[in-house]
């Protein structure tokens, strides 16, 4: 696999399409701290490491609203493998007028577009979701 990033939130995206209680994805570190970062944002329920080794994998509990609408409307990967996009912090707008969420990789973490913006640090632009 090219993208583990990208196969990540579409995983996240179709669960959701699907009402499937929970998502389960191979682990990485880099995925576990995307995963937080949506559970702080409201897009994911819990995060939760299963497994040893070799066989670790990420399990992520989708969140939906009272009326079963699934959070996650939408994703769009922006940095791809074959064209990195990064952000200072004069570039990062809000997502959909405020309703969405761009998450970039910093030096101090991952971090959402707010707390890029209230920290003055760019970096890479992951994806948008909202």
């Amino acid at each position: 696999m090219t993208d583990p990033i990208a196969d990540f939130i579409i995983r996240l995206k179709n669960g959701g399409a699907v009402k499937k209680q929970s998502v389960s994805v191979p682990f990485s570190m880099l995925k576990m701290a995307v995963a937080e970062k949506l559970q702080e944002a409201g897009y994911v329920k819990a995060v939760e490491k299963k497994g040893k080794k070799v066989k670790k994998t990420l399990d992520v509990v989708l969140q939906y609203n009272e009326g079963g609408v699934h959070k996650i409307a939408g994703v769009k990967r922006v940095s791809k493998p074959g064209r990195r996009v990064y952000k200072s912090v004069n570039e990062i707008r809000p997502i959909r007028y405020g309703h969405g969420t761009l998450i970039l990789s910093t030096p101090k973490g991952i971090k959402t577009d707010a707390e890029a913006r209230k920290e003055k640090i760019g970096g890479e632009a992951l994806f948008e979701i909202w």
